[in-house]
């Protein structure tokens, strides 16, 4: 207690810097190095930000990853880059937050731009589905991989395993909206909380045996104060937030101005703008949001074309609600006006990235100091909590709805009581997309097989496949 105390004085004085003994140089090259390993969508993301900065370098402790990862999952847009501008926030001030947030984001930003140039130009190549089909199991390995971490820590005891599967159910059978879950489990946990039911107050030392040793906060380079950067300024805070509103918004409103509402670079500013406000769950509860907009409302896409895009963001680093870039892409490449195609798709697409993601650093920028602040308040934690247990549930689902998009051809709906749910056709399994998922599983979860060498081989694989039996 004594400890904790002295440690809380000298963040008061400002002994301890922004960096924590954590040089910045060497910052940067982690951050950049997992930016380039950040396949597997969010939930392989943050179990690989976890190995890296909690078990790994030991920069930060479990219970302030998790809250930190807490609040990451309350916000509308991608929680893993988030959650990475909120680490490199609390170690290294704004520049942390920026290049954090920043590197995060470039791999796939490359990625996409190149594969969407190769999609439009190139169409259906064989060879080049071929790689996607084995990129595909990889993927969903690597998501299986990261419930399994993720849970074993997040589901402490039987309460939280409770929340999970009533999340599961809730948004797998009874189609209820992802917000309203976060919600609810977040209620849930917070009175619990409240009350002292000490299964939402268990610290995150308490996970099952399966989790192993977890870093506690004091022995963390970071340490369990608080930074003097990180506690709340009402300046501060009004002079980030005036800059980068002005960051994404300014430039929608002159492209409003110049080229007026139906320009297509206008609409994907506005649309893109709002998406990065109303959307939570992260690229999978966007999909069907922006697909309908995106082909129905502007024509932007042809159905089916998301799926696409998809699987272009499940097979790259990055967020995958980088497929939004896709999407921007190709709608002023097939728009252009007086450019041409491809210099258009180009600012198409970084325009997307830019009005999704400023968001995302305002929204870090503006709360994390708040959240900072409440990190010792009980029931807010275990409200926080609870939204995490709920989120493994929703993870589960989408990795559900991954799995039957990978290795089954067709789906049907099945009526239940409370509407329908989708379930495969048996009849109409993929045999070879069905066993490379299944090697790549055992392979992840049996032998610990890396992120990169499942993604690596997992598209050989899948190009060999197609080169011996001509077939996919």
């Amino acid at each position: 207690m004594s400890g904790s105390v002295a440690m809380e004085r000298e963040a008061e004085s400002g002994a301890l810097g922004p960096a924590h003994g954590v040089p910045f140089r060497e910052a940067v090259r982690v951050w950049a190095r997992i930016a380039l390993l950040s396949f597997g969508g969010p939930a392989g993301q943050i179990a690989l930000m976890h190995r890296v900065l909690v078990d790994e370098k030991r920069w930060i402790g479990e219970v302030r990853f998790l809250h930190a990862l807490n609040f990451c999952m309350l916000l509308p847009g991608p929680e893993a880059q988030q959650l990475a501008t909120y680490i490199g926030w609390l170690l290294h001030r704004t520049k942390g937050g920026l290049v954090a947030g920043g590197l995060f984001v470039l791999p796939g930003l490359v990625s996409i731009m190149a594969l969407s140039i190769m999609y439009v130009a190139l169409g259906s190549v064989p060879a080049v589905a071929a790689l996607f089909f084995g990129l595909k199991a990889a993927v969903l390995a690597i998501v299986l991989q990261a419930i399994v971490r993720i849970g074993s820590r997040a589901l402490k005891n039987g309460v939280m395993l409770a929340i999970a599967a009533m999340s599961f159910v809730a948004i797998f059978a009874l189609d209820v909206p992802f917000p309203a879950i976060v919600l609810g489990a977040g209620a849930i946990g917070y009175f619990g909380g409240r009350i002292g039911l000490k299964a939402f107050l268990g610290g995150a030392g308490h996970g099952s045996a399966a989790a192993g040793a977890v870093l506690a906060d004091a022995e963390s380079a970071l340490g369990e104060g608080t930074p003097a950067h990180a506690r709340p300024n009402l300046g501060w805070a009004l002079r980030i937030g005036a800059a980068f509103l002005a960051l994404w918004l300014v430039p929608v409103a002159a492209l409003l101005l110049f080229l007026g509402t139906d320009d297509v670079f206008s609409q994907i500013a506005v649309f893109f703008s709002k998406m990065a406000v109303v959307t939570f769950g992260g690229a999978y509860a966007v999909l069907a949001y922006v697909a309908q907009a995106a082909v129905e409302t502007y024509g932007w896409l042809k159905p089916g074309e998301m799926l696409d895009g998809l699987g272009l963001a499940e097979t790259t680093p990055g967020p995958l609600i980088m497929v939004t870039q896709f999407v921007g892409f190709l709608g002023a490449f097939r728009a252009p006006g007086n450019l041409n195609p491809y210099a258009a798709g180009i600012l198409g697409g970084i325009l997307t990235t830019w009005v999704t993601f400023a968001p995302c650093f305002l929204w870090i920028f503006l709360g994390a100091p708040y959240v900072e602040a409440l990190r010792h308040n009980k029931p807010l934690s275990a409200g926080l909590a609870a939204i995490t247990a709920a989120v493994v549930g929703v993870i589960l689902n989408l990795a559900i709805w991954f799995a039957l998009e990978t290795i089954f051809l067709e789906r049907r709906a099945v009526a239940t009581p409370f509407g329908s749910i989708d379930l495969p056709v048996l009849a109409s399994v993929n045999w070879a997309a069905l066993a490379l998922s299944v090697a790549a599983t055992v392979a992840a979860l049996r032998f610990k097989v890396g992120v990169l060498s499942l993604v690596t081989g997992g598209a050989a694989a899948g190009l060999v496949y197609h080169l011996v039996t001509g077939r996919l």
